[in-house]
C-alpha cells in the first residue's frame, strides 16, 4: 500500500492571478537593460527611435513615458484597458471585446457607457502623446504599435545573446489587477499561460545553444524558472553539477526535481530522468542531527522537513476503507504545507504494511513519522494519531484523539485531516525551534538561526521577541533567497508595530511591507507569506481590499494553514463584513485550538464582534485574549471599547491602566490614525467605545 503526493500545480493556477507587488532588483535591472537607448546621439537617430511609452506588465502595471514620467490611468478598469491592448494582435481590441471582458456583469449599454469613460480617462492620462498612441472609432480601439516598449514583447523576443531578458517573466502578469472581473481573470490567466509556453520554448532553445556547465546550469535554472516541472532543465541542472564534480548538489537537485513533480499532479521523473540520478544515488546515512547539508540549487522549493504519514490501524477490521482514506486525506493536507516534503511509504508488493518491520526503514529516510489508530463503536469513530521524531529514537512530538459521530465519513475525514495538519505545522515548527535552541551550535546556519527564532516570536515577550529578531536578521544575511525567513521576519515587525515596540512604525512598516512581498515573490506558492503580506496590506498599509484578495489565495493554496483563515476574517471585518470575519476566525480557532498564538485568533475575533454591537461576544474574546497573554497590548483595545459600550467603567478602568503599561502613548488619536476600519459607523463605534472606557483623546 502508498499513499500519494499531494497533487498541486503552482504554475498555471497561480502565477498569472496573484494579486502582490513583486517586484525585484533582479528583474528590475533585466527590464532597464532590456529597453532600448534614451541617450541621444549627434545624428539624432537614438532620439528618433526612443520609445513614446514604456508598459511594465509583469508584477505591477507601470507606464512611462521617455522622460520617466508616469502616465499610469488611476482607474484600475482604465489600466486593464490598457493591458489588453497592449497584449493583443496588432494593438487592436474591439470594443465589445473589452466591454465583456472588463464590465462582464453589466448590462451591454451600462458596460459600454463605462468603457467610453475608461477610454477618455485613459487618452487624458498619455497626455500629448495620446493621439499618437491611441486610436478609436465606433467599433475598435488601438495602441500603436511603434513608439511603444513592453516587457512582454521584449520577453518573447529573447535570444542567446540576451537570455536575461527571460527573467522578467519571475514576476505574475498584470498581478496588481486581478479582481477586476471574473471574465478579465480569465483572460489574464490564458495570457499568462500562453506566454509561459513561449518562454518555455525560448529557453530551451537557448538551453540547447550553451556549450559549458555553468552556462548550462544557468539557462537551465532560467527555464525553471518558467516551468519547474521541466525535466530536461532538471537534467541540464543534474548534469552541470555532476561535470563540476559536486555530487551532493546534484543529489539535492534531483530530490528537489522528483518533489517538484509530486506537487504537479502526483507525477514520477521520467526514466531519463532516473537513469541520470542514478549516477549519483548512494545510500543514505544514518539520521543526522542537523539539516545543514540540506540544500536546495533553487530558492523557495524545497521542503525542510521530510515527514511520512504510515497507514492507520484498525482494531476491529483490518481492511478498513477509513483508515486509507484518513490517510491519502492527511497527507494531501500535509503536503500544501511548503516547509515540509512528504515522502511516502511504500509496503513490498503483495504485502500488508506493517509498523514494526518498515520503521526501522522509514528512520533512514525520514525526519518524523505520522501513525495512528482507529476504533469504531456504533456510529461512533475515534482516530489517534502521533508524531515521532525518527531523528531521536521515536520521542513523541505531538499526538491528538478525535472522536466523531459518523453521519457524513466525507467529513469526518476533511475535518480530522484539516485540524492534523493545521496544529502539525506550529508543532513542528516549536519543536525544530526549541532543537535548534538547545543544540547551541558553533556556527549555525540559516535554517537553524530561523527555526531557533521561531519559539521566542511565539512568546512575544520583549527582550526574547528582540533577540528572535537579531536570529532571524542573522539568517537572512546567510541566506537572503529563503522565502520562509523572510516571511518570518516580516510576521516579527508587524509585532513589533502592532505592540508599539518599533523606534520608527513608519520604517518598521516600509520594511514589513517590503519582506512580505519579496517573500512571495521568492515563493509564490508560500500560503504563510501570502497571508501575511496581505495582512501587512490590511493592517499596515490600510489597505484591506487589497489584503483580502492575498488571503483568499493564501487560503486557496493551503486551505488548513489557521494564520490565513484568521487574516482573512480581520480583513473582512476591517471592510465591514463582520459575520463573515467572525465566521473565518472561528474557523482558525478551530483549525489550531492549541496554537501559541491562540491569543491572536482571540484577539482578531474581538473587532467583528465589537463592530457588529455583539458587545457580550467581544468582551468574552478579549477575556480569553488576555488570559493567554497579557502582554499583548492589541488584545485590550477593542476590549475597553466594548467595555465603554456596556458602561463597565470599573472593568475598563482596570485594563485601561494594564494597556497604557504596555503602550503608554495609546490614545483614542492614535487609535483612528493607526486603525484599517474602512467604514466611518465602524470607526465611529469603536473610537467612542474608547472614549467611554476613559481612554485619552490625545
Amino acid at each position: 500500500m502508498s499513499f500519494a503526493l499531494q497533487h498541486f500545480s503552482l504554475l498555471d493556477k497561480f502565477y498569472t492571478v496573484i494579486t502582490a507587488r513583486l517586484y525585484s532588483t533582479k528583474t528590475r535591472e533585466v527590464r532597464r537593460a532590456a529597453l532600448p537607448s534614451l541617450a541621444p546621439d549627434p545624428a539624432g537617430r537614438a532620439a528618433r527611435e526612443q520609445p513614446l511609452l514604456r508598459l511594465t506588465l509583469f508584477g505591477r502595471m507601470r507606464a512611462e513615458t521617455a522622460g520617466n514620467r508616469s502616465v499610469l490611468p488611476r482607474g484600475r478598469k482604465t489600466r486593464a484597458v490598457l493591458a489588453v491592448l497592449a497584449l493583443s494582435p496588432h494593438g487592436t481590441a474591439a470594443r465589445s471585446r473589452l466591454a465583456a471582458l472588463l464590465w462582464s456583469l453589466r448590462e451591454n449599454q451600462q458596460a459600454r457607457a463605462s468603457l467610453r469613460q475608461a477610454v477618455h480617462e485613459l487618452q487624458q492620462a498619455l497626455g500629448a502623446a495620446g493621439p499618437r498612441l491611441l486610436r478609436a472609432d465606433r467599433h475598435h480601439i488601438a495602441l500603436a504599435t511603434t513608439g511603444v516598449w513592453i516587457d512582454s514583447t521584449a520577453f518573447t523576443r529573447a535570444t542567446a545573446a540576451a537570455p536575461e531578458t527571460l527573467d522578467l517573466f519571475a514576476e505574475p502578469l498584470l498581478g496588481d489587477l486581478y479582481g477586476l472581473d471574473p471574465a478579465f481573470d480569465q483572460w489574464v490567466a490564458e495570457q499568462g499561460v500562453r506566454l509561459r509556453q513561449i518562454g518555455r520554448s525560448l529557453g530551451e532553445t537557448i538551453l540547447a545553444a550553451q556549450t559549458n556547465p555553468a552556462a548550462t546550469q544557468q539557462a537551465a535554472e532560467r527555464l525553471l524558472r518558467i516551468d519547474p516541472t521541466h525535466q530536461g532543465a532538471w537534467r541540464a541542472v543534474i548534469a552541470a553539477h555532476l561535470a563540476q564534480d559536486d555530487h551532493d548538489t546534484a543529489l539535492a537537485a534531483y530530490e528537489q526535481c522528483r518533489a517538484t513533480l509530486a506537487r504537479d499532479q502526483d507525477r514520477v521523473p521520467s526514466s531519463e530522468t532516473e537513469q541520470l540520478a542514478a549516477r549519483i544515488r548512494r545510500p543514505l546515512p544514518p539520521p543526522r542531527p542537523s539539516h545543514r547539508a540540506r540544500k536546495a540549487p533553487l530558492p523557495g522549493l524545497e521542503g525542510a522537513m521530510r515527514l511520512g504519514v504510515f497507514p492507520l490501524r484498525c482494531f476491529e477490521d483490518a481492511n478498513d476503507t477509513l483508515a486509507l482514506a484518513l490517510m491519502e486525506e492527511i497527507t494531501t493536507a500535509l503536503a500544501q504545507f511548503r516547509w515540509l516534503t512528504c515522502v511516502p511509504y511504500r509496503a513490498p508488493a503483495g504485502t500488508t504494511p506493517d509498523f514494526d518491520s518498515a520503521k526501522p526503514h522509514l528512520a533512514s529516510r525520514l525526519d518524523f513519522l505520522l501513525d495512528g489508530t482507529i476504533q469504531r463503536r456504533g456510529g461512533r469513530v475515534r482516530v489517534f494519531v502521533q508524531l515521532t521524531d525518527l531523528r531521536s529514537g521515536g520521542t513523541v512530538v505531538w499526538a491528538r484523539r478525535f472522536d466523531r459521530d459518523v453521519v457524513d465519513i466525507f467529513a469526518v475525514q476533511d475535518e480530522i485531516a484539516a485540524e492534523t495538519a493545521a496544529q502539525l505545522d506550529t508543532a513542528l515548527l516549536i519543536w525544530e525551534g526549541e532543537r535548534a535552541r538547545a543544540r547551541r551550535l558553533a556556527d549555525p546556519d540559516a535554517l537553524e538561526l530561523m527555526l531557533g527564532a521561531i519559539p521566542s516570536l511565539y512568546r512575544l515577550e520583549h527582550a526574547h521577541f528582540h533577540k528572535a529578531g537579531d536570529l532571524l536578521e542573522r539568517s537572512l544575511s546567510l541566506d537572503s533567497a529563503s522565502a520562509a525567513a523572510h516571511a518570518w521576519m516580516a510576521y516579527w515587525h508587524l509585532f513589533l508595530v502592532g505592540q508599539g515596540w518599533a523606534p520608527d512604525a513608519a520604517a518598521a512598516t516600509r520594511r514589513a511591507a517590503e519582506l512580505a512581498e519579496r517573500a512571495v515573490a521568492l515563493d509564490p506558492g508560500d500560503a504563510r507569506a501570502l497571508t501575511l503580506a496581505g495582512h501587512v496590506r490590511s493592517f499596515l498599509d490600510k489597505r484591506p481590499e487589497e489584503g483580502s484578495a492575498l488571503h483568499e489565495r493564501a487560503i486557496a493554496l493551503n486551505p488548513n494553514l489557521a494564520l490565513a483563515w484568521c487574516f482573512s476574517g480581520l480583513a473582512l471585518s476591517y471592510l465591514g463584513d463582520h459575520a463573515e470575519g467572525a465566521r473565518r476566525i472561528e474557523r482558525a480557532r478551530r483549525l489550531a485550538p492549541h496554537d501559541p498564538h491562540g491569543f491572536f485568533f482571540d484577539t482578531a475575533q474581538v473587532m467583528p464582534h465589537l463592530l457588529s454591537g455583539a458587545f457580550e461576544a467581544a468582551v468574552a474574546a478579549g477575556r480569553r485574549a488576555i488570559a493567554l497573554n497579557p502582554g499583548f497590548s492589541s488584545a485590550y483595545k477593542g476590549y475597553i471599547s466594548a467595555l465603554g459600550h456596556l458602561r463597565r467603567d470599573r472593568e475598563a478602568a482596570d485594563l485601561r491602566r494594564r494597556l497604557l503599561e504596555l503602550e503608554p502613548r495609546f490614545s483614542v488619536r492614535d487609535a483612528i490614525v493607526r486603525s484599517p476600519v474602512a467604514r466611518e459607523q465602524d470607526m465611529a463605534m469603536y473610537a467612542e467605545g474608547l472614549r467611554l472606557g476613559g481612554v485619552p483623546e490625545d
